[in-house]
């Protein structure tokens, strides 16, 4: 389904709220489908959804199987606990925007979209929400909440990752996923949208990782990058001065003349981390910047229903 249009029509990011909701309605709209004939036994107890009505009950995982959407028809009250966390690092701020540029390119600002998008279907369905906000600080966290003013709280603080200059922060990712990991008592599903551009010991980084499981938690791992220059090093052969962003360091290059051994590099670090993930239980998903949030709001909504 197409959901880019929406978003083309509200760029600011003054109108967060007001976008998240759109992109979450289209969603919702482009899957609702005609009624699906010949249920099996194993459906009997669900019924066809219809817009207007609640998103809390529908069974997604029989719409992976049916593309139709159904609610179950006696499906006990539960409510979710989910703290999102980001990764707010120089590096999150890449690629730098143009003035025509929507905010939502980067990747602080899809993240920052991502997550008013999952807020936005938490409230539809009534559920709580946390977020922390991390670089080389523990710079912001709320507890898992659901009233309007607490979402409203979490919000501003959204939009303020958007509007703060951004400066020279590094990550220190392990730290403060182990400090997150501490706060959150409860039973919850924890989503974190990061670039996972953390130098230094990968063991400790998996186990920062594995920590946030404690307590039974399910866990989400966004991979948040630019497919075009990140990931497939899509540059022309023009010498070039590749800087870290968290470091300053410079690198004088010409493109062509790694991108070879770059993509070999990138390729094997994702299939590790994708594969560290698998064996720990922890869902991982690459998003880039240039996608639709189709894939996040699915993630989600079939995460909640394995949840139980």
């Amino acid at each position: 389904m197409k959901i880019e249009s929406q978003i083309e029509k509200i760029s600011s990011f003054q109108h967060l709220e007001l976008l998240a909701n759109q992109v979450v309605e289209g969603f919702i709209s482009g899957m609702h489908k005609s009624p699906f004939h010949g249920f099996s036994a194993e459906f009997a107890e669900h019924k066809v959804y219809n817009v207007g009505e609640s998103t809390k009950h529908i069974d997604w995982k029989l719409f992976a199987k049916t593309d139709r959407l159904y609610t179950k028809r006696f499906e006990e009250e539960t409510n979710l606990r989910c703290h999102i966390i980001i990764d707010n690092s120089s590096s999150m701020h890449y690629p730098v925007l143009t003035k025509s540029q929507p905010f939502f390119e980067n990747k602080i600002g899809f993240s920052v979209l991502a997550s008013a998008v999952l807020m936005n279907l938490l409230k539809k369905q009534r559920d709580a929400v946390g977020m922390s906000v991390f670089s080389d600080t523990y710079e912001y966290y709320a507890p898992e909440k659901g009233s309007d003013r607490h979402h409203r709280m979490i919000l501003n603080a959204l939009e303020g990752l958007l509007i703060k200059p951004v400066v020279q922060k590094s990550t220190d990712t392990i730290t403060f996923l182990h400090q997150i990991a501490e706060k959150i008592h409860r039973r919850s599903m924890i989503i974190l949208f990061t670039d996972m551009f953390q130098s230094g010991n990968e063991e400790a980084l998996f186990n920062a990782l594995q920590h946030l499981k404690h307590n039974k938690h399910k866990v989400v791992l966004f991979h948040v990058v630019d497919n075009k220059t990140e990931l497939n090093f899509d540059f022309d052969n023009a010498p070039r001065k590749f800087v870290d962003v968290e470091t300053g360091e410079v690198v004088a290059v010409f493109a062509d003349t790694i991108k070879e051994e770059y993509e070999k590099q990138i390729e094997s670090y994702f299939k590790k981390l994708a594969l560290t993930c698998s064996q720990n239980r922890i869902k991982y998903i690459p998003v880039s910047v240039d996608e639709s949030f189709e894939k996040i709001l699915m993630t989600y909504l079939v995460e909640k229903q394995n949840f139980g």
